[in-house]
């Protein structure tokens, strides 16, 4: 066993909103959509740079990425505008994947614009279809196998932005296909494949869904977002599903994301970090400073975090 990698992190997968000036819809009063860890009203409080850099301090964190928060869908830019100035003036994020709806019919447009600001790197578009294994045996299908959609998906390349896909393990299938077409443009599986359980037969699903699309080579995948509803966060819940991705995917396709504020619904920061550097201390030095630091530096090359 290796020391606890002590070295610099790079946070790929986080949010900022400020619920006093920008429009959320899935966190106004009142509004409780369906989500993977039930109730998030606990998040429904502004969650700005100031708190997001209180809660890494001490914790190694060099560099971010900001994630779209399902802002207000009739303004995308207007985000991608506020998280500059948000950078502007307090150094964080160093890059950020921008709000796009790939089937839109202002996609190619919207698209240009995102593209065309210094911090966005990727896109995402949640594409929605199967809720379970059985809807994909009966074949429902996402949005990843819609023409419109996928003609969005196509210019991409031409921009050079990454898509981040949020989809559940069932749909990686599906996703595999859609990352071997498009060979140009590298496909982030956000969230650990959204593993909402830690029985075997599920795991040992999820398991293959991840080999499925991990022998695509334009894919990397994110360990984060591995909490589950009604559980306390365990290092030993995570160990296993951390430790599968590194050894499927590759330590140099892998990377660490907090998910804050959302997963700060099950641990503070410091404790959720500790989490991956125990797990991670299996591994040799080069593989750990991969998946917190290389990785994302490669993928979405952030900008340190500076004062502002």
């Amino acid at each position: 066993m290796s020391d606890l990698y002590d070295g610099p992190v790079i946070d790929a997968h986080h949010h900022l909103w400020d619920l006093e000036t920008n429009l959320y819809p899935w966190l106004e009063p009142g509004t409780l959509v369906p989500h993977r860890y039930g109730d998030y009203s606990a998040i429904k409080r502004s969650y700005r740079a100031a708190d997001y850099l209180a809660d890494i301090a001490g914790q190694g964190v060099v560099a971010s990425v900001y994630m779209e928060a399902e802002w207000d869908p009739s303004d995308p830019l207007g985000e991608t505008r506020y998280i500059h100035d948000v950078h502007a003036e307090t150094g964080v994020p160093g890059a950020m994947v921008a709000q796009a709806w790939l089937d839109a019919p202002d996609a190619a447009e919207v698209l240009a614009a995102q593209a065309s600001f210094p911090l966005v790197r990727s896109v995402r578009h949640k594409p929605g279809g199967p809720t379970s294994p059985q809807e994909v045996q009966q074949g429902v299908r996402t949005l990843m196998s819609d023409d419109a959609w996928r003609a969005g998906y196509a210019r991409l390349a031409e921009h050079g932005l990454h898509f981040d896909l949020q989809t559940p393990w069932w749909n990686l299938p599906e996703a595999a296909d859609l990352a071997r077409d498009f060979p140009e443009t590298t496909l982030v599986v956000n969230h650990s494949g959204v593993i909402a359980s830690r029985d075997e037969p599920t795991l040992a699903d999820w398991r293959e869904a991840l080999r499925t699309v991990a022998a695509v080579p334009n894919t990397v995948i994110k360990a984060s977002g591995l909490c589950v509803e009604g559980r306390e966060w365990a290092t030993e819940d995570q160990r296993g599903p951390i430790l599968d991705m590194v050894e499927i995917f590759g330590a140099d396709r892998v990377m660490f994301g907090s998910n804050f504020p959302v997963d700060g619904m099950f641990a503070d920061y410091a404790g959720l970090i500790s989490t991956y550097r125990d797990v991670l201390a299996a591994l040799a030095p080069e593989q750990q400073r991969a998946v917190f630091h290389g990785t994302a530096e490669r993928v979405y090359r952030p900008q340190p975090i500076t004062a502002g």
